[in-house]
């Protein structure tokens, strides 16, 4: 029986998964996708399946192990926010190529406005680039049935399928109707044709010769979705196509327009014929679409260039940040909604590190050095809630790029000659994509030092487990690091003059040294305190 509950966009993907026959979720967490794993993980019905969902140490293992559950005949979803789909893009493009046997859905969290991302970036492109189908919900009831429809198409035509959502859609709750059956786990049945996966050129020719063939087909299919609706409620020559969670947008604006036509679109490649269709009957078109332009682009090659395209390229809606229905409004030529003015007396109140966080102490130590010792000192910062000592009161790092891009860095600035180098990486970030770059650095004893700031856990995005948990001196180790540059120190206000000798020591030292300051996250250890206490 069918019932209805009030969902995130994110728990709607997940619980859609479910009902779909999901066997496994491979996911690094990272805001906005985080609430899909860890929706899997606390379910009932997850645990009796034995669905898998443990985390994964990066995107990029995320998805080679879904393809490997597809091998294997069985359904998989990966998740991640979308800078992780640049970490996972060798294995993602190259599964266009060896399609799948199990269905393979691909869930990118895109952060327009950047709310806690370094960049704006539209995963839909990779959808393009990789030349498989994409879906984008507009509601949460939309994200439950798409990723539902996405596992029987990507098994269908043998290929994986993205499914692409927004913050405001991911971190947003709505009523969800869900089915009432549910579809049984697919049984093992590993792939028998072993071309489609060895991607020998003699073999992925073939390959992208039949990838490239099917592109027709996979415009059909976005011309005959459902899930782009066409709205003929225009009486004039003006034409809106909205994208996603923007056609919620237009919607809220919908009485005060009475000559629009609208549609939606919300399965890609685009939908070329229904787009032709309506453009037969406009002047102009107005593109919706929350991200990059990535619509209102096609369009100038798709339609007629006397019918005036209008959107974020053109400056009808803005080029950068979130959509709202407000700046909508304004782009359908319509009075903005009068707001309050926001109080001048209301102060800015910027992101910190907690009180008590361990990361406080090692930015006193490291601050200590730099002001008492080493005035030239740089430091080049990660991915990570330790990525707040950039502001004030620490005001410590020089940088922060991309994650594992610490060492690296402090690594190319020790090769072009700056004498005084420390990089600070989490510890979850360092299994992620830190190790590499430290074999790199232990190859040539690179003069840096190296903090691993090991709060025991993947704190930034909610007290994740920490893929090397309690391994990290034997990582360390392993790469070939000197145990006599390997130090672990405990960072407490009590213990600054000690951490503050072993940095200066590491620093006067011309090669490569390791120092591990190690305490639990204070939320973790709070949360863990309560639940003993409950107990």
């Amino acid at each position: 029986m069918s019932e209805k509950q009030l969902l995130l966009g994110d728990h709607a993907i997940a619980l859609g998964a479910l009902h779909a026959g999901l066997s496994g979720v491979y996911a690094y967490p990272g805001t906005p996708s985080t609430e899909i794993t860890e929706y899997i993980q606390l379910s009932p019905l997850a645990r009796e399946r034995k669905v898998h969902s443990r985390w994964c140490t990066n995107e990029k293992t995320a998805m080679e192990a879904a393809l490997g559950m597809s091998f294997a005949g069985k359904r998989a979803l990966v998740c991640m926010k979308h800078v992780g789909m640049n970490v996972c893009a060798d294995p993602f493009v190259n599964s266009g190529m060896t399609g799948v046997n199990g269905g393979v859905v691909v869930v990118a969290a895109d952060d327009p406005s950047m709310h806690s991302s370094q960049d704006e970036q539209d995963s839909r492109f990779y959808g393009k680039f990789a030349m498989i189908p994409t879906f984008e919900p507009s509601t949460q009831q939309d994200a439950y049935n798409m990723v539902q429809s996405a596992f029987e198409l990507s098994e269908s035509l043998k290929l994986p399928v993205l499914l692409r959502v927004v913050t405001r859609m991911a971190h947003s709750r709505a009523v969800v109707t869900t089915n009432s059956s549910i579809r049984d786990c697919n049984k093992l049945n590993p792939s028998e044709n072993w071309r489609d996966w060895v991607l020998l050129p003699v073999n992925a020719r073939k390959k992208n010769d039949m990838l490239t063939a099917l592109q027709p087909k996979l415009h059909e299919l976005s011309d005959k979705s459902e899930f782009n609706i066409q709205n003929k409620k225009g009486n004039g020559k003006k034409g809106i196509i909205a994208c996603g969670i923007a056609y919620n947008y237009v919607m809220e604006n919908v009485a005060d327009m009475q000559e629009y036509d609208i549609l939606r679109i919300s399965q890609y490649p685009l939908p070329t014929e229904k787009i032709r269709s309506m453009a037969s009957r406009c002047d102009s078109i107005l593109v919706v679409e929350d991200g990059q332009p990535f619509v209102e682009e096609q369009l100038l090659g798709v339609l007629p260039h006397s019918i005036e395209i209008k959107g974020r390229l053109s400056g009808a809606l803005p080029r950068t940040g979130e959509l709202n229905p407000d700046n909508v409004r304004v782009a359908l030529g319509l009075k903005a909604h009068e707001h309050a003015e926001p109080s001048e007396t209301v102060v800015a109140r910027p992101p910190a590190l907690c009180q008590g966080c361990g990361h406080r102490s090692v930015y006193d130590a490291i601050n200590n050095v730099i002001r008492n010792k080493y005035p030239d000192t740089k430091v080049f910062g990660d991915i990570g809630c330790y990525t707040l000592g950039a502001l004030p009161p620490f005001s410590a790092l020089s940088s922060c790029v991309d994650m594992g891009a610490s060492i690296t860095m402090a690594k190319g600035a020790a090769d072009a000659g700056l004498e005084h180098a420390i990089a600070i990486i989490g510890d979850s970030t360092f299994t992620h994509s830190g190790m590499t770059g430290l074999l790199d650095a232990i190859n040539e004893n690179a003069a840096i030092t190296v903090i691993i700031s090991d709060n025991l856990t993947t704190a930034m995005t909610g007290g994740q487990d920490s893929a090397g948990l309690n391994k990290y001196e034997a990582i360390c180790l392993g790469l070939g690091l000197d145990r006599n540059h390997l130090h672990v120190v405990e960072p407490l206000p009590k213990n600054m003059d000690e951490i503050t000798r072993v940095i200066t020591e590491e620093l006067e030292y011309r090669g490569l040294s390791v120092i591990i300051p190690r305490r639990e996250c204070i939320q973790t250890l709070s949360r863990k305190m309560k639940k003993q206490n409950a107990k």
